[in-house]
């Protein structure tokens, strides 16, 4: 696929999304939204990616909505540009049955921020940093900030986030529970290589039933999960990795999953 604003390239079952508009700390124009769209349907119907890399080029991960490319446009409807161009991306995030790695290299701001806190295993360099901006210009929590940040950091720190533009280092962001490791610049593709690695090679149907029961327990009481887990536990049963996970374990030897 031939893009603009992106970039995606698939290696060894490894899809690498790249923001690709560095000028701008890889603010959101209208083009970076539809083929982020479009790079997210191909990482979903292409069955030898097993796992996607989210990140930005240069400095930054991504500012959010670029305001220059809008200036422009006095009467933009900011809720059609909602529903046609971000909560599209949240919810094909959300939905994708494969895991998302956050390679957070920078800044992670309003629009930026929701993506960062959509993706499924967020790995940070100790520079970035996450911060949603929206209060600044006048303007609320969108793209999904208001279901994931109070879900992540409670309705204290999310209450503070939102309505003082605090921005959150990413050692602080650690402590808090919004991303799972930080590490020195330098090291972060090593560290970002090591867990695609790992979900390259993981049994991906499983990965994948997780992932929606984990997105279904934050609307549901404990017996309707009891009931879907059991549901679950039924299909990933029949399943090929589940079949080589037990030949192996008998056979005292590392299972091969071909995530099927």
């Amino acid at each position: 696929m031939n893009f603009e604003c992106i970039s995606y390239t698939l290696k060894n079952g490894i899809a690498t999304i790249t923001l690709n508009r560095p000028d701008v700390f890889n603010a959101f124009n209208d083009t970076q939204s539809y083929e982020l769209q479009d790079a997210l349907k191909q990482a979903k119907k292409d069955d030898s990616v097993r796992v996607v890399v989210l990140t930005g080029a240069g400095k930054a991960f991504c500012s959010g909505q670029d305001l220059k490319a809008i200036a422009s446009s006095e009467n933009r409807s900011l809720s059609e540009s909602l529903y046609k161009r971000y909560n599209p991306i949240i919810a094909a995030m959300r939905e994708l049955p494969k895991p998302i790695i956050c390679r957070l290299n920078g800044v992670a701001a309003g629009a930026g921020c929701s993506l960062a806190l959509a993706s499924d295993i967020i790995i940070a360099s100790e520079n970035a940093s996450l911060i949603e901006v929206f209060i600044n210009v006048g303007l609320v929590l969108d793209s999904g900030s208001s279901y994931f940040l109070p879900r992540v950091v409670g309705s204290a720190r999310a209450f503070e986030m939102a309505t003082m533009g605090t921005k959150v280092k990413a050692q602080q962001a650690f402590e808090w529970g919004m991303v799972n490791k930080v590490v020195p610049a330098e090291e972060l593709d090593t560290a970002v290589a090591e867990y695609a690695a790992y979900y390259a090679q993981a049994p991906t149907k499983a990965i994948a039933m997780m992932k929606k029961m984990l997105n279904k327990s934050f609307h549901s009481d404990l017996n309707t999960m009891l009931e879907y887990e059991a549901f679950c536990q039924e299909l990933a049963g029949r399943s090929e990795d589940y079949k080589e996970g037990v030949k192996a374990f008998n056979e005292k030897r590392k299972p091969v999953f071909e995530g099927k």
